[in-house]
């Protein structure tokens, strides 16, 4: 089975190539020989390119030239030309790529209606040729940012050309959403016209917050140089520095952030890549954790922050381990979900852990947290039985879980704080096919959303009453 990921927008590609880089990393900590073998087959594709138009696959022989199952789209070249000067140049070649110079200016409209008109055609072809090369498509992951322009209005858009596509197969998106003090000051409006397309057309959503990661970061930092970690940080660490590159450049602000969500969509993808005596297909988180379509928001949290021994520090025991997932601390988004609702939860476990030990711990868990009354029993579990690089096991949760509503309810308080003043609107209304009601509907989508939630949370607390069963008679 075949994930095919989108990175689309600045972000998106940043933390894409940051995902490829990792991903390679842990497939020749496992590949020692070099063997092209289903695991690399998920991701990647192994090409003769001694023969023209990049030759044909070569499936269980040695390892020839590596390519990533994959769309890099922005509509500025800075970032995928990075790419195609690094270490990860030959991973990636130009029948993969759809760049243009401008940009979209931070504007929703010009990346959804502009690009979205012009580049169409260019996308459907290149993602059907993707597409081709697949013998089992198991579901599309778009990588974007929700802030900007490209990320949330290309982005978007390509979500939508997905599902007319391929209306079967299913689509995972992960998106950053930008804090309050974000620099861009169109991004309330960016994130709202972003949300009504997730609202319709996504599967799943993981939401990941710049503010929760810019305090991830800022802790492991602290706790270095406290020295509380035991140790320091060992030399060409992944989480502060961009070592393994092929020429030294200066950290940039987000390389440290990205590593953290390159690392969750790791963990994400990890049972679709190796063997496990509970392997979770990537589908099946939809099909347990979205109950109600809408409501397909999962909050994810990570433990351990830091990947592949950035950090010389002693490996958590295994039921802490499931202690910190549930912790604020280790949360993506800015969200409390022990004191919220659960509609379901999944945890997604790397290492060798027993079955026993995962039961072990929801039975532990579970008297602290608020499940629905329809579905105490709640939980998905899968187990991948090749940890991380340099670490015993690893642990991603995701929960589906009404403690994301603040994140919207700030989001729609910023859009309307912009949008009473008609704030910067001619910018959006001047664009071919951009309405007024673009904006009223947008926000009218969001408001329902939240007032779903609402509807759920005014459920916690109430008795507990099993439904009816059918009486068997005897």
């Amino acid at each position: 089975a075949v994930s095919l990921p989108f990175a689309v927008g600045q972000c998106g590609n940043q933390v894409g190539c940051r995902f490829w880089d990792l991903a390679l990393r842990e497939h020749a900590a496992v590949n020692k020989k070099g063997i092209y073998d289903e695991a690399l087959s998920s991701f990647f594709r192994n090409v003769d390119t001694r023969s023209g138009d990049n030759g044909p696959d070569i499936y269980k022989g040695k390892i020839c030239s590596l390519k990533a199952r994959a769309l890099l789209i922005d509509m500025e070249e800075g970032v995928v030309n990075e790419i195609l000067q690094g270490p990860l140049r030959d991973v990636f070649d130009s029948k993969q790529l759809i760049t243009d110079v401008s940009g979209s200016g931070n504007n929703w409209a010009v990346g959804h209606k502009i690009y979205g008109c012009q580049y169409r055609e260019n996308i459907v072809e290149k993602l059907r040729k993707t597409a081709e090369h697949c013998d089992c498509l198991q579901c599309f992951f778009i990588i974007h940012s929700m802030g900007g322009g490209t990320g949330s209005g290309l982005g978007t858009f390509v979500l939508n050309l997905l599902e007319e596509e391929f209306p079967e197969v299913h689509r995972f998106v992960t998106s950053v959403y930008p804090s309050g003090e974000d620099d861009v000051i169109t991004s309330p409006y960016n994130s709202v016209l972003a949300m009504k397309e997730l609202n319709e057309h996504a599967d799943c959503v993981l939401p990941i917050e710049n503010e929760s990661l810019f305090e991830i970061v800022n802790k492991i930092h602290q706790m270095i140089s406290s020295g509380k970690l035991g140790s320091t940080v060992k030399q060409n660490s992944l989480v502060t520095s961009s070592a393994g590159s092929a020429k030294t450049v200066p950290e940039k602000p987000f390389d440290a952030m990205n590593n953290i969500i390159a690392n969750l969509l790791l963990n994400l993808t990890s049972s679709a890549r190796f063997e496990g005596s509970l392997n979770m297909d990537l589908n099946e988180i939809s099909m347990n954790l979205v109950p109600f379509p809408r409501l397909h928001y999962l909050v994810s949290s990570l433990t351990p922050l830091y990947t592949l021994a950035d950090v010389n520090v002693p490996s958590r025991r295994l039921d802490q381990m499931f202690s910190d997932a549930f912790s604020r601390d280790h949360q993506l988004i800015q969200a409390d979900p022990k004191h919220s609702l659960y509609l379901a939860c999944a945890l997604l476990v790397r290492g060798n852990v027993q079955v026993s030990d995962l039961r072990r711990n929801i039975e532990r868990l579970k008297p602290s947290l608020h499940f629905v009354s329809w579905n105490q029993e709640g939980w998905k579990t899968g187990l991948c039985s090749v940890p991380p690089v340099g670490h015993s096991h690893s642990l991603l949760a995701l929960a589906n879980n009404t403690c994301v509503k603040p994140t919207f309810i700030e989001l729609k308080d910023r859009f309307m704080k912009l949008y009473k003043k008609k704030a910067h609107l001619h910018h959006y209304l001047q664009i071919d096919g951009m309405e007024q009601s673009c904006f009223s509907e947008a926000i009218s989508s969001l408001s329902d959303l939240i007032e779903e939630y609402n509807e759920l949370d005014a459920t916690k607390g109430g008795p507990r009453i099993d439904p009816s069963r059918l009486k068997i008679a005897v």
